[in-house]
């Protein structure tokens, strides 16, 4: 199971501070657990979000400055993560406590592997059209994210639906089953559209009516009212 540390904090902490030593400000909340804040080393909890994402467990350590003596071990799941939008790191953390004896409905990525025949041939063009499955479990077979193979779309037109997809054991996909995961379209083609050649007589008749009128003098068609 992937493991971090965690030390409490206070409200007393600057959040700057805590950044500025290498750490992140984090909260823990959910199941037999208070709010509590909490700040995690940057660096590992980066090496623990590769491995785990935000969808398998962590066991939680929770140290006590007042009381190293003392630590406290949760069961919790990343439930959000707040990043910088300029430099792209994470600035706060909030963890899930979790009972590991109760199944839990999360939203799991789609990973897709191998190459559409379809494609590759140039029968249609590949459309993704779902990312992520609700799916059910208990939180020890929570799969870090489930396959989708599209190496069986053949044809134009084929697609692979929810109901295709074979569930991890112990897991219970919640998504409508025939929601479309991806297929395979016709290829549109782009036609050029061909401009309107110009008419130069008109533009030439426009310029000396307006000429004309311009000066005062009647036109020929103002001649022949």
């Amino acid at each position: 199971m992937n493991t971090l540390t965690a030390t409490k904090r206070s409200k007393a902490d600057k959040l700057k501070t805590i950044r500025n030593n290498g750490m992140i400000p984090a909260v823990v909340y959910g199941v037999r657990v208070e709010n509590t804040m909490l700040s995690v080393p940057a660096i590992n909890f980066e090496k623990v979000l590769k491995t785990a994402g935000e969808t398998s467990t962590i066991l939680l350590e929770i140290n006590n400055d007042n009381d190293k003596e003392k630590s406290k071990k949760i069961d919790v799941l990343i439930h959000d993560i707040q990043v910088d939008p300029i430099k792209g790191f994470p600035v706060h953390i909030d963890f899930l406590a979790i009972d590991m004896n109760k199944k839990i409905k999360v939203e799991i990525p789609i990973e897709f592997i191998g190459i559409a025949p379809a494609e590759k041939d140039g029968i249609g063009n590949l459309v993704k059209t779902l990312f992520e499955l609700e799916i059910e479990a208990l939180p020890k077979d929570l799969p870090h994210n489930i396959q989708v193979d599209l190496s069986t779309l053949l044809a134009l037109e084929d697609q692979i639906r929810v109901e295709n997809i074979v569930s991890p054991i112990g897991v219970k996909i919640l998504t409508d089953k025939e929601e479309v995961v991806a297929l395979i379209a016709a290829i549109k083609e782009e036609k050029e559209e061909e401009e309107a050649p110009v008419d130069l007589s008109s533009i030439e008749v426009e310029k000396k009516g307006k000429k004309d009128e311009e000066s005062g003098e009647e036109t020929p068609e103002q001649k022949q009212e």
